[in-house]
C-alpha cells in the first residue's frame, strides 16, 4: 500500500513561510514541462515517420528498378517494389498514431492543469488571508508591548515623584497612569482578538495545506504512471511497425525463394530465341577455279553454348504461370 508523504514532509516552522507548498508547485510545473516534451517529441517523430514514408512511395512508384527483368525474377521485383510501398503506407500510418498519442498527452496534461487550478486559487487565497492576519497580529503584538512599556513608565514616574511633586502634578501622573492602563487593556483585548483569528486561520490553512499535498500527490502519481505508460506504449508502437515492416519484407523473402535461374534462363531462351546454327566459315575461293573445282563446303557445325555448373535451385508453386515484360506488355505463358 503506497503511503502519502507530501503531508508529511512540506511545512515550515515559520508560518507565513510557502516554501514546502512551493517546493511541491515547482515539481508540478517542472513535470507538467516534462509531459510536453515528450507530447513535442511525438509530434516530431510523427512528421519524420510521415516524410519517409512518402518518400518510400515515390521511390517504389516513380524510380525504375529492373523493369525489363523476365519471369520469376520479374515477379519477385514486383513483390519488391509493392512491399516497400507497403512499408511506407505503415510509416504513415504509423506517424498518424504518434499524432493520436500526442494529442492524448495533451488532453491529460490540459485536464491536470484545470483541476490543479482550483486547489491552487484556494491556497493561494488561504495564504493571503493567513499572512495578512498574521501581520495584523504582530501589529497588535508590537502595540500591546508599546503600552505595557508606557503603563510600566507611567507607575515609575508615580512612584518616583510621590514626594517631590505638587498635589496638582500628581493628579497629572496619576491620570497619565489611568490612561495608560485603559489603553493597555484595550491593546490586549484586540491582541487577543487578532490572536485568536490568526489561530482560526492557521487551523484552516493547515487542513487545506494537508488536502493540497494529498491531492497534489494523487496528481504526481496519475502523472507518472500516465507517462511511463504513454512511453511504453510508443516503444511498443516502435515494435510493432518493426514486426509489420519485416513481415513485408519476408513476403519479398519468399518470392526470391521461389525465383529459379533455370526457369528464367529457359523462358528467356524460348522467349527470344533466334536460331542454333551459326554461320560458316567464310573461306578462300579462287576466281579461277571457281567453276571447276569448287571448294567443298563444310557442314555447318553447332557452336556449343556453354553452361555454369547447376546451382540449388528454388522450387515453384504448381501451376504457377511464367510472365515476362515485352516491350512494355506483359506476357504470360503456362
Amino acid at each position: 500500500m503506497w503511503e502519502a508523504q507530501f503531508r508529511d514532509r512540506f511545512w515550515s516552522t515559520d508560518l507565513t513561510s510557502t516554501v514546502g507548498y512551493d517546493s511541491i508547485i515547482q515539481h508540478l510545473n517542472d513535470g507538467r514541462k516534462n509531459c510536453k516534451e515528450f507530447e513535442d517529441f511525438l509530434k516530431e517523430r510523427a512528421i519524420i515517420e510521415e516524410k519517409y514514408g512518402k518518400e518510400l512511395i515515390n521511390l517504389s512508384k516513380k524510380k525504375p528498378c529492373g523493369q525489363t527483368e523476365l519471369n520469376t525474377l520479374k515477379r519477385s521485383l514486383d513483390v519488391f517494389k509493392q512491399q516497400i510501398d507497403n512499408v511506407g503506407q505503415g510509416h504513415i500510418q504509423l506517424a498518424q498514431t504518434l499524432r493520436e498519442e500526442a494529442k492524448k498527452m495533451e488532453e491529460f496534461r490540459e485536464k491536470q492543469k484545470l483541476h490543479r487550478k482550483k486547489i491552487e486559487l484556494i491556497m493561494e487565497a488561504i495564504h493571503k488571508n493567513r499572512n495578512l492576519q498574521y501581520k495584523k497580529t504582530m501589529e497588535a503584538k508590537r502595540l500591546y508591548e508599546q503600552r505595557c512599556r508606557d503603563k510600566d513608565e507611567a507607575e515609575q514616574a508615580v512612584h518616583r515623584n510621590a514626594n517631590l511633586v505638587t498635589q496638582k502634578q500628581q493628579e497629572k501622573l496619576f491620570l497619565k497612569l489611568a490612561q495608560t492602563k485603559s489603553a493597555l487593556e484595550d491593546s490586549d483585548r484586540s491582541y487577543q482578538q487578532s490572536v485568536t483569528t490568526l489561530e482560526k486561520i492557521r487551523e484552516e490553512w493547515q487542513k487545506e495545506h494537508i488536502k493540497a499535498c494529498e491531492f497534489f500527490e494523487t496528481q504526481e502519481c496519475e502523472r507518472i504512471n500516465y507517462f511511463r505508460n504513454a512511453l511504453w506504449l510508443h516503444v511498443n508502437q516502435l515494435s510493432q511497425d518493426c514486426v509489420q515492416t519485416d513481415e513485408k519484407y519476408e513476403e519479398i523473402r519468399k518470392s526470391l525463394e521461389m525465383c529459379s535461374i533455370e526457369k528464367d534462363i529457359d523462358f528467356f531462351v524460348n522467349l527470344r530465341k533466334t536460331g542454333s546454327l551459326a554461320p560458316a566459315p567464310v573461306v578462300y575461293e579462287n576466281y579461277y577455279n571457281t567453276q571447276r573445282n569448287a571448294a567443298p563446303v563444310r557442314s555447318p557445325v553447332p557452336v556449343p553454348i556453354s553452361r555454369r555448373g547447376p546451382l540449388p535451385t528454388p522450387t515453384s508453386a504448381p501451376g504457377e504461370p511464367d510472365y515476362a515484360t515485352v516491350d512494355g506488355y506483359s506476357l504470360i505463358h503456362h
